[in-house]
């Protein structure tokens, strides 16, 4: 295991147990890869989207360490919250746009990350249904999903935080797939 993930793993373990200096600890470990994920999900979205990366990875930081039920495991952990963090922020924003614009929402490619072809952009608010009809469904594929798609934890990453195997998350993985294709087309 990496240095940082190591030295990451024990900060979220002493938050936890109620350390409150391991916290600002934390986020120089953390803020660059939440930055990439922040800008991750904010390619997938409209042009004149007003929330900012840096925006984005403070709200979901802030959510993260007032959270007062979490049992912080590992670095893996910390990135699948995270990723599901923002994907309730941009869902939030999504809704109050369109709310405000009655247009049609905040559109999302799911083109290169799920490696099927849709004929066109997705609305952020029917994927976010279509993940919580999934979860009622299969829960776990769901969470697959979430990490892999708007956390991009790679299949290691996401077997680790889910205890599975490699082989079981790839399979899920294009269960998953293959589902939400359907369900979005």
């Amino acid at each position: 295991m990496p240095q940082d993930s190591k030295n990451l793993t024990q900060l979220l373990i002493k938050a936890s147990n109620g350390d409150k200096d391991s916290l600002d600890e934390i986020l120089p470990l953390v803020y660059d890869e939440l930055r990439k994920i922040a800008q991750n999900y904010l390619n997938r979205e409209r042009g004149d989207h007003t929330l900012q990366a840096t925006a984005l990875v403070h709200e979901a930081y802030l959510r993260l360490i007032d959270q007062r039920q979490v049992d912080w495991k590992n670095r893996s952990q910390f990135f699948g919250l995270a990723s599901q963090m923002m994907r309730r922020i941009l869902v939030n924003h999504a809704e109050n746009y369109k709310a405000q614009k009655r247009g049609s929402g905040q559109k999302l490619q799911l083109d290169e990350t799920v490696d099927v072809s849709f004929e066109e952009n997705l609305d952020l608010i029917d994927l976010d249904n279509a993940l919580k009809k999934f979860a009622e469904f299969d829960e776990q594929k769901s969470k697959i999903v979430e990490m892999r798609f708007f956390g991009g934890l790679t299949i290691e990453e996401t077997a680790e935080v889910l205890g599975k195997s490699h082989a079981t998350i790839e399979r899920e993985w294009a269960f998953a797939k293959a589902w939400l294709y359907r369900e979005l087309n």
